[in-house]
């Protein structure tokens, strides 16, 4: 059997499918054993529709059917793939430290399959799951405990994931290896707790930190672990969805020597990715004595003091805060204000010739203004050091191979509040083996930004509420999420429902 792969990029190479731009779904990846894979150098990608796909290297298409035939219990179909990508995924998807029990592993991580035995089986397991967290992208790990089986769960692109169940009797030596690699009493099991680690997965080829946490619940220990892949070198604002007029807004704020650019937003929704990737461009660009307060550091930046808030309260945002302005810097990144000493002294240092980067939790980038003045700041000091406000959010990036076109109907313009775009093209997600069947591929940011000009600044002096400030946005022709949601509809890049779930009201 053979595939055709459509994708809208008229210059991809004849030579075959490149396997470093597809995502790969490990619940099939693993179903053929790494001997056998590697051998005949055959791959399952994931599954599209009511078939699996499968890369292999090319040759005799007969014997591969009939070997793969063992394996996969349901229809597939086969691709070639261009080799060296191909070699590349199979050293990645068949770890070399993994394959002695990872057999067992996998066959336990698929609903009713047979239980492994013993500390190596659980460090196999271990293994498994931060290898498919890999393979699939995902942002979290969830393991959570029911009565009959802990539930292994992934959070990808935003959204959970079912991988597998593990029978209960598998629960405690898991729990325990993933404390004793995060550094956490495994005697303990009825107190929270928190740690972290360093891993490197696939074939050793991928370095991960990551952070665990440990929550007692009726049926044991829940575990949740969030993986913090390096940040890549060619990020850019850009690439995290900031439109031309955003860019130049933020690169206008933050070119300034002094002054307050604060992010807003619900948890998870890349403030601290967005502040990570600024930094970086104007360390690069511009130099200078960076120093940061986190809680806790998530990404390592080299040339960047990190500091890290102490759980127990030895080092906390305040006392940081005090004691890294007499240590001369140029940029300071704070975490997050939460309480009204770090909001006074936030405030302060941007007073005194500091740039300061910071986060707050508010729903859109004027609710900043009301937040300070709750925290205690006085509306003349916001208009004197606030410089920009920026509200964000996420959403699902449609994979650009196999998106459908339709028509955007009057209800979904009513939604946006914009009854115009009724009867414009929009897309929709379909599922390829690009985005391994899913219809997307990553995430994108909308956008919301409150400039503080001259005409800005006088109204929050004035002591105005929030609503006047957005009407005030709206007068200044400064786009709201809802507007950046509606400019990535419309390209394309995201679907009429994901931007609705993120900045709707009702």
């Amino acid at each position: 059997m053979s595939l055709s792969i459509t994708t809208d990029d008229s210059s991809a190479p004849a030579r075959g499918l490149d396997l470093d731009q597809v995502r790969i779904d490990p619940t099939w990846a693993r179903r053929v054993p790494a001997p056998v894979a590697m051998r005949r150098r055959v791959l399952p990608l994931c599954r599209v529709a009511d078939r699996v796909v499968v890369a292999w290297a090319g040759g005799d298409a007969e014997s591969v059917e009939r070997l793969l035939q063992r394996y996969l219990d349901v229809g597939f179909e086969m691709v070639e793939a261009e080799p060296e990508s191909l070699r590349r995924s199979l050293l990645k998807v068949y770890d070399a430290a993994s394959r002695g029990a990872a057999g067992n592993a996998s066959q336990a991580l698929r609903a009713g399959g047979n239980q492994p035995e013993g500390a190596e089986d659980a460090v196999a397991l271990c293994d498994e799951m931060l290898l498919a967290a890999l393979l699939r992208r995902a942002s979290d790990i969830h393991l959570i405990p029911t009565e009959e089986q802990l539930s292994v769960q992934l959070r990808v692109d935003g959204q959970l994931e079912s991988y597998g169940d593990l029978p209960r009797e598998l629960q405690s030596p898991v729990v325990s290896r993933l404390k004793v690699l995060a550094g956490l009493d495994i005697a303990e099991k009825r107190v929270p707790q928190d740690g972290r680690f360093t891993a490197r997965i696939g074939g050793k080829q991928q370095k991960v930190d990551i952070r665990a946490a440990t929550l007692p619940t009726r049926h044991g220990e829940r575990v949740t672990m969030r993986l913090l892949l390096p940040l890549d070198a060619s990020a850019s604002l850009e690439l995290l969805g900031m439109s031309g007029r955003d860019l130049a807004s933020f690169q206008a704020a933050t070119g300034r020597p002094h002054g307050l650019v604060l992010l807003t937003g619900p948890t998870g929704c890349g403030k601290s990715t967005t502040l990570y990737t600024a930094i970086e461009q104007l360390r690069t660009s511009r130099g200078g004595n960076v120093i940061t307060i986190e809680d806790p550091v998530e990404y390592e930046m080299p040339g960047v003091t990190q500091v890290e808030v102490d759980s127990a309260d030895k080092v906390n945002f305040s006392k940081a805060l005090r004691s890294i302005l007499r240590h001369d810097p140029d940029v300071i990144m704070i975490g997050e204000i939460r309480d009204s000493e770090t909001a006074e002294i936030a405030i302060k240092a941007s007073l005194t010739g500091h740039l300061v980067f910071s986060t707050l939790h508010t729903n859109t980038a004027a609710g900043v203004v009301t937040r300070l003045v709750d925290l205690g700041v006085e509306p003349f000091l916001i208009a004197e050091t606030l410089r920009l406000s920026v509200a964000q959010r996420l959403v699902r990036r449609l994979c650009p191979h196999c998106r459908e076109p339709r028509l955007m109907s009057r209800a979904e313009a009513q939604r946006l509040d914009s009854n115009e775009l009724t009867g414009r093209t929009v897309y929709e997600p379909k599922g390829c083996v690009y985005c391994a069947g899913r219809g997307y591929c990553g995430r994108i940011a909308l956008f919301e930004m409150l400039e503080s000009n001259e005409k800005c600044a006088a109204m929050i002096s004035a002591g105005v509420t929030e609503v006047e400030l957005l009407e005030g946005m709206r007068k200044e022709n400064q786009p709201l999420l809802v507007d950046d949601g509606i400019e990535k509809i419309l390209s394309g890049t995201t679907t009429v429902q994901e931007v609705l779930s993120a900045v709707a009201k009702w």
